[in-house]
């Protein structure tokens, strides 16, 4: 049975989350920046262990991306 995604906050403090993730960028160039974000994906995309919900998380992010442009 699969879950469904959640898009709301999670957080108790989404800002230091997201505070958290810039910080991880800090002193590092494109290329390890776009490491980073590829390898916590891949960690990410495995806690979550679910295609469906991987699935849906990379057609509202792609979504995002593209609407932006």
């Amino acid at each position: 049975m699969t879950a469904a995604l959640s898009t709301s906050s999670n957080f108790a403090d989404p800002d230091a989350a997201y505070r958290l993730i810039v910080e991880a960028h800090r002193g590092l160039g494109d290329d390890q920046s776009a490491a980073l974000d590829a390898a916590l994906v891949l960690i990410l995309a495995n806690h979550i262990g679910d295609l469906d919900l991987l699935r849906e998380a990379v057609t509202l992010a792609k979504r995002s991306v593209v609407s932006e442009q």
